[in-house]
């Protein structure tokens, strides 16, 4: 797979701080994430204004744990970054822009290196999971 990069941005009927609530409920992020099977805060760094997150992603062909730092600047920031688990390395962030009344423009960037080759299937459904579920699936929570 080498490194991945990808983008993925669409408009949402709802406001940034209804996007940002919906994605650091952390524990809740299974009932509606379809791709997360579990996440969970076991570090709360208060000073840092940052989470320790654990996550289990369901890939399809595989199930992926990692841990990610999450810190925040409310409500347009999410950023991520890998702490452990079985890629090299990971980053990710997450923006909320406001679009307009009750309207947001929401962008997830990742960038993913898991060290080694990875099959094609694998790495289509980790871009599938990473990215574009996971930004459809959010439109369905806060727009319902």
């Amino acid at each position: 797979m080498g490194s991945y990069r990808g983008t993925q941005q669409a408009e949402l009927a709802a406001t940034p701080e209804e996007c940002f609530a919906a994605m650091t409920d952390y524990e809740r992020l299974p009932e509606w994430q379809r791709a997360v099977k579990a996440a969970r805060v076991v570090e709360h760094e208060s000073d840092a204004g940052a989470d320790v997150v654990e996550y289990e992603v369901d890939a399809k062909v595989t199930t992926i744990r990692y841990r990610l730092r999450q810190t925040y600047r409310p409500p347009e920031l999410i950023d991520s970054e890998y702490v452990e688990g079985p890629f090299r390395s990971m980053t990710g962030r997450w923006t909320f822009e406001p679009a307009g009344a009750d309207r947001t423009l929401a962008t997830v960037d990742i960038d993913v290196d898991p060290g080694r080759w990875v099959p094609g299937p694998v790495k289509r459904a980790i871009e599938d999971a990473l990215l574009k579920r996971a930004l459809e699936d959010l439109r369905r929570r806060v727009e319902s």
